[in-house]
């Protein structure tokens, strides 16, 4: 038999999915060692391939990896020194911002310190024309006296970003051979080849952040692909991105930026392959983990892409108060309420729960690992939904007084119970996680109302009904193996490369030559990372899409086409696809404004994996292995206990009730019913 190896590491687990050719499916989680998170990648190896009884060198199918390395660089700020070269007169680019303040009435406004600083931010005399031309080329002799500069401060990393580059990166390479040349040894990033894009801000933050990360993440996979040949695993590694595809390890090195949202891809894209098994056009995905909540749209079983977000916020919820990044990446919302979020009493004498996490390191109190703050996980066993006993099957036991003890001190502060307390933190989370989805939802110009909710995480499967309740979900649907999911997404995602370049230009003077050369450049670039990555040049499967606007205006919409626009050249087509996808968000259309490109898109798929899991529903319905009683619930009956493996197809379990599995529990509040299908989900519906 053929197995496949998936493993996501998280802010709290990492998640290990061994997958058989016959559909078996053996999972496990270990705590994410953030000191080196290699160590905890192979102890998950370990864990699944000891489970299944198979030896690495078995393991002759993908082996794929989704990891939190590169927001962990940005987060921690423990990155090598990095310098910045920018065209004379632009040296402050990452200071100024692009003077937006993300809140207008806050005197004391805040923002994070330049990931590159001032003293190593070096100008170059040359000059880009807007239209690509050359105005003043880089001379030599600066360069050689700059590699110097360099090389006497420690520089390890170098940021290369020119303005107008993204038009003409001649003078980035001019920079880059002469640099290769004087100091072979550092890292080079270039904003012609990192994020060949307009805007100035953006694209000098973007590439900023990857040669930032370049000497963490290279030696990383470097370690990882090492690790991987020792143990005698054959396949190299792919790398989930944030685009929601996978890509070879070399490709992923050299651009670590894509990488930062891998883990949350990952969750959607198993989102959008249960919404097709399921036959659902629509749903919203909730996958709550130990630091986090993630919530994502899948419209059309499809995940939203977006073309930019931000990373490393002073703020979580201001937009504006981060990092940007203008690369392709699944559309989600992250929010500040996972398992190990931190209850407290702010000033005013409010409970209030997150955004700080207890993270692994030490944990929530009741994982004995010397965590003394209360947190979700803590009030969820305090309100007896979760077995302190039973906790990933008894392998890592809780620790229930210690729970109580972090609680009480909250309740004191509080003038409340335990109880009360407890109960008070578990409503919290699901009204932050409920009102955090209805902006994003909003804010897409999506109705929320009535989607189905897919819930899936360690947490989500114990808040999701909550949470589905507030959003008025027809259903909230727990899928097999919930709580690996995100490491069972990045089994299912072909291949894949998003690739975008600027060319600002009205669409009825489209220079339809110089189309042809950004998408052949890249065509190009995107062949050649497939086939590093395994796939066959016959088998890549190609998408186009571009972003326009009305002309003055600051902000773009995303459209895709249904065919590759070089082939008609049918100005008419692209401005009537991009009206219908304006008036779709906006609900207007001022039609006498011309219309605008200012980027074009590329996307390479290679083939879809096809990837069931096997039905693992007993033959006979289950009965309950006990009963509970839930303080969460006072004055009603104890909750029976379930265990998940034990269920058959069609069984139908009213709540209250707990449906118990090794990574995570199923709470059905009173009034839910829950009923089993033939692949293994359960479909809770409220009870009319």
């Amino acid at each position: 038999m053929s197995y496949s190896l998936a493993i996501d590491i998280g802010g709290t687990f990492t998640d290990a999915v061994l997958r058989g050719s016959d559909g078996s499916l053996v999972v496990d989680k270990t705590l994410t060692t953030h000191k080196d998170l290699l160590e905890g990648f192979f102890r998950g190896v370990d864990l699944v391939l000891g489970k299944a009884g198979v030896a690495p060198h078995e393991i002759d199918g993908v082996v794929v990896h989704a990891t939190t390395v590169v927001t962990n660089a940005l987060i921690e700020r423990k990155g090598s020194p990095t310098a910045l070269i920018s065209t004379k007169g632009f040296g402050d680019v990452l200071s100024i911002r692009n003077e937006h303040r993300y809140d207008m009435y806050d005197p004391q406004i805040e923002f994070a310190d330049a990931l590159i600083p001032r003293a190593l931010t070096f100008e170059v005399d040359e000059r880009v024309l807007a239209d690509g031309q050359v105005l003043r080329p880089v001379q030599a002799e600066e360069i050689e006296a700059l590699a110097r500069r360099l090389k006497a401060e420690g520089v390890v990393s170098v940021a290369i970003c020119l303005i107008n580059a993204f038009r003409n990166g001649a003078n980035e390479q001019a920079i880059a051979e002469v640099l290769r040349a004087e100091v072979p040894e550092i890292y080079l990033s270039l904003s012609s080849s990192v994020a060949p894009q307009i805007r100035e801000y953006p694209r000098a933050s973007t590439t900023a952040i990857n040669a930032y990360t370049t000497p963490i993440t290279e030696p990383y996979l470097r370690g990882l692909k090492a690790g991987l040949e020792n143990a005698g695993v054959g396949n190299r590694p792919l790398i989930m991105l944030s685009s929601g595809g996978v890509i070879g390890a070399e490709v992923a090195g050299r651009n670590p930026v894509r990488m930062i949202e891998s883990g949350p891809a990952a969750g959607a894209l198993a989102a959008a392959y249960y919404a097709e098994r399921l036959g659902l056009n629509r749903l919203l995905s909730f996958d709550m983990g130990g630091t986090t909540a993630k919530a994502c749209l899948i419209e059309d079983r499809k995940p939203l892409v977006t073309g930019s977000f931000e990373v490393d916020r002073m703020y979580r919820f201001a937009e504006g108060s981060g990092m940007p990044l203008t690369i392709p990446s699944i559309d989600m919302i992250e929010i500040g309420a996972g398992g190990g979020s931190i209850a407290s009493v702010d000033s005013l004498g409010l409970l209030k729960v997150g955004p700080r996490s207890a993270g692994s390191e030490p944990g929530p109190a009741c994982y004995g690992r010397g965590g003394t703050d209360p947190t979700v996980t803590d009030a969820d066993l305090v309100l007896g939904l979760l077995d302190a006993d039973n906790f990933l099957g008894g392998d890592m036991p809780l620790d229930r007084k210690a729970a109580e003890a972090a609680m009480d001190r909250v309740a004191a502060e509080l003038g409340t119970s335990r109880e009360h307390t407890a109960a008070g933190v578990f409503r919290i989370v699901a009204e932050t996680m409920a009102g955090a989805a209805r902006a994003h939802a909003t804010d897409r110009g999506v109705d929320h109302r009535g989607l189905p909710l897919l819930a899936f995480g360690g947490a989500g499967p114990v808040h999701a009904c909550a949470v589905g309740e507030l959003l008025q979900s027809t259903a909230v649907i727990f899928p097999p193996q919930a709580s690996v999911l995100s490491a069972f997404g990045s089994l299912v995602t072909p291949v894949r490369l998003d690739l975008v370049r600027s060319a600002l230009g009205r669409i009825e003077a489209l220079d339809w030559s110089e189309l042809e050369r950004l998408i052949g450049e890249m065509e190009s670039e995107a062949r050649d990372g497939l086939v590093e990555a395994g796939t066959a040049p016959d088998d890549i499967r190609w998408s186009f899409g571009a972003d326009l606007r009305y002309a003055g205006q600051q902000n773009e919409v995303g459209i895709v086409f249904d065919h590759d626009p070089r082939q008609t050249r049918d100005v008419e087509a692209i401005r009537a696809t991009f009206e219908a996808a304006y008036f779709a968000q906006y609900g207007v259309n001022p039609s006498h404004v011309p219309v605008e490109v200012v980027s074009w898109r590329l996307t390479a798929r290679g083939p879809n994996n096809v990837v069931d899991a096997a039905p693992a529903n007993a033959k006979t319905p289950a009965a309950p292995k006990g009963e509970r009683a839930i303080p969460l619930w006072a004055g009603t009956a104890n909750a029976k206990l379930y265990d998940r493996t034990a269920l058959c197809e069609g069984q139908t379990i009213a709540g209250p009730a707990l449906i118990e599995e090794r990574e995570t529990t199923v709470v059905l509040p009173p009034g839910w019913i829950g009923v089993v299908d033939a692949i293994g989900c359960i479909t809770a519906r409220r009870n009319p």
